[in-house]
C-alpha cells in the first residue's frame, strides 16, 4: 500500500516517489487503453491517474454501467499488468473540461438544489453514485491487490466553495463504503483555494503550471509535514471554439519538471495523454459577463492538450524530454519505445444522399412524439441530456416586424418562419434580435437549438440546454409550444432518399438550412484516419454509427476529428455529417491531423 509519514510517501514500507500522468480511459477507445498505457510507462512513469465521471457511467437515475468503454475495472486491471499503479478521482465532481464537470444533467431539473455543498438533496444523490461507484473500486484498491493506491476527495473544492460539512461528507462517504487507501484533496497553490478545498486529516496537494518552487512553498503552509506532490502539474492547455491551438513550449515544460521534481516532490502530469472528447462529452468554459468577452466557450472535440502523449498516440518532442528529465529521478522501464500506429492513406469519402434535418423531426423525436407546454423548457426538464431540441409555436397577424428574442438560450438557435430560415441566435449575443413581420395568416415558428458543452467550471455550473426562460416577439411572451428532443443516438431512421446537395460557393451567405449529408468510405484494413471537416461549416460528424464529436470551422481552431483505429471496419465505411450552416464540397480523410494554427502558452 502507499503510505506517507513526515519525511514522504512509502510503497510497501520503503521510500517512494510518485511519477504519475493522467490519461482518462473515458476519452480513449478501449481498445487502445493498453497502447496508451504502455506508451505512458515507457516515458518512464509508474502510475496512472483518472478522474471517473459520474455521468459517463449512469445509464439512469441509480442505475450505472460499469462495461465495454465504461469498465474502469478493466482499465486499471491493464495498468496493473504494466507495472503502473493508479490513482482514481471519484468525483462527484471532477472538471476536467468535461460536460457538466462530470455531474448528471438530471440534477438541473430539480428545482431549487444546490450543487457541490451539503445541501441533503445532493448529498444524497452522491451517496447514490458512491454505492455504485464504490463496489466496482474495492476489489482494485492496493490493499486488496490491485493497482489502486490513492483515491481523492471531490476535486478542486477550494475553486468553488469552502462548504466543511460537504467535504467532510464526501470523505465519509467513501471511507464508511470501505475505500481503506490513502485519501488526499487536490487545490489551485493559493491560499484561497487551499483554505476552501482541504480535508484536516488527508493529504493535501496542489495543482499548477509553473513556478513549482513558490509553488509547493504555499501548499507548505497547509501541509506542514509529509510528501508534496503536484496532483496536476498542467504540461498544455486544452482549446475553446475561437481560440487558437494551445501549446506550451518543451524547454518551459521540461524545466518546470526538472525543478519540481529536483525538489523531492511527487508529480502527476496533467495530461500525459488527452484523448479525444467523443460524442457530445466536451464542456465549456463561462468567464461571466464582462462586456465584449465571449462569456459562454464551448471546448473543442480535441483534448489533444499538447501532451506528450499525442491525441493519436503519437511520442512528441515533450514525450522524449519529458522521458530524459524523469530519467534523472526514477529508474525508466527497460521497454522499447512503442511504434507509430498504422494510419490510413489519404482519400475523399464518397457522396451518399443527404437528409434534411426538419423533415425528420419526427422521426428523430426521443418518444412517441412532441411534448406540448405553455412555454418552451429545456433538455433537462424533459428528460434530455444530449443533442438538439426543436421548438414550435404559431404567430398570429398581421402584425409589423419585430424582434424575435430569446431569454435563457442554451447555446446556438436556427430559426425559421414557415419553414424558410429567418436567422440565428447565440447565447454569447443574446440583444441581436432577428426582425420577423407577420402576415394576416399567421406564421408558424420553428426553433433548433444545437446545445454544446455544459460549463465544468467555476460558479456559473448550473448551464441548462435549450430554452429555459422564454421567447419573446416584441415585447410578447410566445406561449403555446410543441417541443421534441432530439438526443441524435440512432440515425437508422434517417431516409437518404435524396440526392448529394451541392454545396453554395463561399461567397454565398450559409442557408441555415440544417442536414444530414452521408458519405461512404473503403479502407483495406482499419487504421487511424482524420476526417478533414475545414470546408464545411459546424455540426456533428458520425464514424459508423459512433459519433466523433462537434466541428466549428469558422471559429476554428480544430479542422480535422479524430477517427480511431478501432471504429473502422474492413471494407465500407458510412460516414454522418451534421451540417447546420453550410455543407462542404466534399470530405477528405487525412493520415495526419490539424488542430488549427497554434498559439504558445504561458502557465501560472
Amino acid at each position: 500500500m502507499l503510505t506517507h509519514d513526515q519525511d514522504g510517501f512509502r510503497r510497501a514500507g520503503r521510500p517512494h516517489r510518485i511519477v504519475s500522468g493522467a490519461l482518462h480511459y473515458f476519452r480513449v477507445h478501449p481498445e487502445l487503453w493498453e497502447d496508451r498505457l504502455t506508451r505512458l510507462r515507457a516515458m518512464g512513469a509508474n502510475t496512472v491517474d483518472t478522474y471517473v465521471p459520474w455521468n459517463f457511467h449512469e445509464s439512469a437515475p441509480g442505475k450505472a454501467d460499469f462495461t465495454g468503454w465504461r469498465d474502469v475495472g478493466r482499465f486499471l486491471r491493464i495498468a496493473q499488468g504494466l507495472g503502473l499503479d493508479a490513482i482514481v478521482r471519484p468525483g462527484p465532481y471532477i472538471c476536467a473540461e468535461w460536460d457538466f464537470g462530470g455531474l448528471p444533467a438530471r440534477l438541473l431539473a430539480l428545482d431549487g438544489l444546490h450543487l457541490r455543498c451539503s445541501d441533503p438533496r445532493f448529498q444524497a444523490e452522491v451517496d447514490g453514485w458512491f454505492d455504485q461507484l464504490v463496489p466496482e473500486l474495492l476489489p482494485l484498491l492496493a490493499g486488496r491487490g490491485g493497482p489502486v493506491v490513492a483515491v481523492q476527495i471531490e476535486n478542486e473544492y477550494g475553486s468553488y466553495g469552502d462548504d466543511t460539512r460537504y467535504r467532510a461528507h464526501v470523505e465519509r462517504a467513501l471511507v464508511e463504503r470501505g475505500v481503506d487507501c490513502l485519501l488526499f484533496t487536490a487545490d489551485g497553490a493559493e491560499d484561497a483555494m487551499l483554505q476552501g478545498g482541504t480535508v484536516p486529516g488527508r493529504l493535501a496537494t496542489a495543482t499548477f503550471g509553473a513556478r513549482p518552487t513558490e509553488r509547493l512553498d504555499t501548499l507548505r503552509r497547509y501541509q506542514r509535514t509529509g510528501p508534496l506532490a503536484a496532483m496536476e502539474y498542467w504540461i498544455g492547455w486544452f482549446d475553446h471554439w475561437g481560440d487558437d491551438h494551445h501549446v506550451r513550449a518543451v524547454e518551459d515544460a521540461a524545466g518546470s519538471l526538472d525543478e519540481l521534481l529536483a525538489s523531492g516532490a511527487s508529480v502527476n502530469l496533467y495530461m500525459a495523454h488527452g484523448g479525444t472528447n467523443f460524442g457530445f462529452w466536451a464542456g465549456a468554459n463561462h468567464t461571466g459577463s464582462r462586456p465584449g468577452e465571449p462569456g459562454y466557450q464551448p471546448t473543442v472535440t480535441s483534448y489533444d492538450y499538447d501532451a506528450p502523449i499525442g491525441e493519436a498516440g503519437e511520442l512528441t518532442p515533450k514525450f522524449h524530454a519529458f522521458r530524459e528529465v524523469i530519467g534523472r529521478y526514477v529508474p525508466l522501464p527497460e521497454l522499447p519505445l512503442p511504434e507509430p500506429r498504422p494510419r490510413l492513406a489519404p482519400a475523399l469519402a464518397v457522396p451518399a444522399g443527404t437528409a434534411p434535418l426538419l423533415d425528420a423531426l419526427d422521426a428523430l423525436t426521443d418518444g412517441p412524439g412532441p411534448v406540448h407546454r405553455p412555454a418552451p423548457e429545456p433538455m433537462e426538464k424533459l428528460g434530455q441530456s444530449h443533442g438538439m431540441i426543436h421548438y414550435r409555436t404559431s404567430v398570429t397577424g398581421p402584425r409589423p416586424a419585430m424582434p424575435i428574442r430569446i431569454d435563457g438560450l442554451g447555446d446556438r438557435a436556427y430559426v425559421f418562419a414557415d419553414g424558410e430560415p429567418l436567422g440565428i441566435l447565440d447565447r454569447n449575443s443574446p440583444d441581436e434580435g432577428l426582425d420577423l413581420a407577420v402576415g394576416p395568416s399567421g406564421a408558424v415558428l420553428d426553433v433548433l437549438v444545437r446545445a454544446q458543452g455544459r460549463v465544468n467550471y467555476g460558479p456559473l455550473l448550473d448551464d441548462r440546454k435549450g430554452i429555459w426562460r422564454g421567447v419573446r416577439h416584441g415585447h410578447q411572451h410566445l406561449f403555446e409550444w410543441e417541443i421534441r428532443p432530439l438526443p441524435l443516438t440512432d440515425l437508422t431512421v434517417l431516409d437518404w432518399a435524396r440526392a448529394p446537395v451541392p454545396a453554395p460557393p463561399s461567397h454565398r451567405p450559409a442557408s441555415h438550412r440544417p442536414a444530414f449529408h452521408r458519405f461512404t468510405h473503403h479502407v483495406p484494413a482499419p487504421a487511424d484516419g482524420f476526417l478533414d471537416v475545414s470546408g464545411w461549416a459546424t455540426g456533428l460528424v458520425w464514424l459508423n454509427g459512433f459519433l466523433l464529436g462537434h466541428y466549428d470551422t469558422p471559429r476554428g481552431p480544430q479542422r480535422t476529428l479524430y477517427a480511431p483505429g478501432p471504429l473502422w471496419r474492413a471494407g465500407t465505411n458510412e460516414i454522418v455529417v451534421l451540417e447546420l450552416e453550410r455543407p462542404g464540397a466534399e470530405l477528405p480523410v487525412r493520415d495526419a491531423p490539424d488542430l488549427g494554427p497554434a498559439k504558445t502558452v504561458t502557465l501560472d
